[in-house]
Formats: structure tokens, sequence, C-alpha cells
């Protein structure tokens, strides 16, 4: 019988590792400035949430426990419409780990403020694929298969192709939806417009540099650190037409929003000419954050 123990528990692991899906995502509901006695309700959503992020199987692939993608989402919910109707913003983040290290670095870190949706507490979150589901499922399936595109892109050129295409699906079959985040007129940096920018071939390049910084660069760092950190610098090149091109799209400012901290950090301890050029060309390339490129020099 003691012998029969840890083959049953092993068996247990070996199960659940099986069941795996893509993400652990962590979520975090708040409500700071919502009036009411019972906030239970937000509490119950940030759990629905969650299940539904980590028990929907989104791809056809299979992973195990240490390869899930860490992703989190914060909702603020900043109005309540009615008793089952809610407003708010919500910020998607992801990463994904390097080579040989226990860094992880970030890969998206996005703000929507276009979130409305309905919500009956301990009603179950369930996604149809091809079908209109309720909003807030729909926006939850978008990011998801966002997120899992964005991990695809930094293991093989363009491998998130199919998820990027599942999230335009969604945007496709929200057009007529009430709530807003879905369509190209109601503004610049919104659900529509980020899915639009991703699947455009105009930004191929982006999608490239995200394969290039973290395959060519950062997974062969530990090895050759300063031939790994030139060959990010090259690959930022490849950026500078989609900018002039297109100097204000979401795609660009999405990827910087996630990166620029990361830029400052890895090239502040590269060789002085690479120093120099990488300062130069994020400055050109990611104006809003030029003060910070400043710092790579120490000027």
């Amino acid at each position: 019988m003691r012998k029969s123990f840890p083959f049953f528990i092993l068996m247990i692991l070996v199960s659940v590792a099986s069941r795996a899906q893509e993400l652990n995502c962590m979520v975090s509901v708040i409500a700071p400035r919502i009036q009411t006695s019972d906030k239970r309700i937000f509490t119950t959503l940030q759990t629905s949430i969650m299940e539904f992020m980590n028990n929907t199987r989104w791809t056809g692939d299979k992973y195990k426990n240490e390869e899930k993608i860490e992703c989190s989402i914060q909702i603020e919910i900043t109005e309540r419409i009615g008793s089952d109707e809610f407003k708010g913003t919500i910020q998607v983040s992801s990463r994904r780990p390097v080579f040989g290290t226990s860094y992880n670095s970030p890969l998206l870190n996005y703000k929507d403020d276009d979130l409305r949706f309905r919500y009956v507490e301990y009603q179950p979150l369930d996604y149809t694929d091809g079908q209109v589901n309720p909003n807030l499922v729909m926006v939850m399936a978008f990011y998801a298969y966002t997120i899992i595109g964005f991990d695809y892109d930094t293991y093989s050129p363009l491998g998130g192709g199919p998820y990027f295409s599942k999230a335009q699906a969604i945007v496709a079959n929200s057009a007529n939806s009430a709530e807003p985040g879905w369509k190209a007129f109601e503004g610049l940096r919104n659900r529509f417009w980020l899915i639009e920018n991703i699947n455009n071939p105009i930004y191929k390049p982006i999608r490239q540099f995200y394969y290039d910084f973290h395959r060519k660069g950062l997974d062969t760092m530990v090895k050759k650190r300063d031939e790994s950190i030139r060959q990010i610098s090259t690959s930022l090149e490849k950026l500078r037409k989609v900018h002039n091109d297109k100097p204000l799209s979401v795609f660009m400012k999405t990827l910087f929003d996630a990166k620029s901290e990361e830029m400052v950090n890895l090239f502040t301890g590269a060789p002085g000419d690479v120093q120099s050029t990488a300062k130069q060309t994020l400055s050109t390339i990611d104006p809003i954050n030029t003060s910070k490129y400043q710092k790579i020099t120490g000027g």
C-alpha cells in the first residue's frame, strides 16, 4: 500500500498536466469608485474570468504546466450602469521566459478603455468559436488569442498568425455589437485597430521584430551577449520604414508600451557604438519615450 501511494500521486499529476491549458492568467477586478454595500459580485466576477481564461482550450497544442503563457488582466469597474451592466477599463499584459535565465521579457502591456458588459453573479462564462457570445466573453477571448499570438510570434517568424486571425474574427463577429471597442470609427486605439494593425502586411516588420528580438536576441544572450545585443540593434532598424509610413500606429505604440523600459536596460550595458546607434534609432521611431532613451548613454 505504501508503495502504491507515490504512483497514485504521480498519476494525478500526469493527469493534471495533460489537461493543462495555454494560459496562466492572473486576474484582478477592482471597483474603487463604486459605492455599494455588497462588492461580492466583483470578487465573483474576478474568479469567473480567471477560470474562463485558464480553463478554456484556446489552441490544439499540448502544454506542460511550466510552458503556460504568463499573463495578467486588471479590470477597473468605473461605473455600474444597472444591476447587471458595468463599464470600465482593462489592462492586459503578458511575458515570456528568456532561455537560460530567470528573466521574463514583457510582450504586451495594453490598456483598453472601452470595456462595457453585462454580468449576472455566478453566470458561467463559455465561449463558442465562430459565434456571437456575450460581450464580456468576446473581449476575454479576443485578448486570449492576442496574448497567444504575441507569444507564438516570438518563437517562430509570424508564428502567431492563426491566433491573430481568430482575434480578428471575433472583431468581425462583434461588428454589430452595441458595446464599444469593436468598430473602426470609434477611435484610433481600440480592439478593431489593434488587430487590424497586427494583421496588416504594412506592419509585418513589427511582428518579425518580436521574433528577432526574442529568439535571435534575448534567447542567445547567455552564450554571446555582445553579438545578441548587436542583433537586436540591427533589428530595430527594420522598424524605421513602418514609423515613416505610419508614425502614429497603435501597433508601434503597443510594442513600446511593453518594451521601452526593457530597451533602456538592455542597451545601457551595450558596447559604446551600439549604445549610440540604438539611442538614435529608438528616439526616432518612438519619440514619445525619447527622454527615457537619453539614459542609454547617460545623456
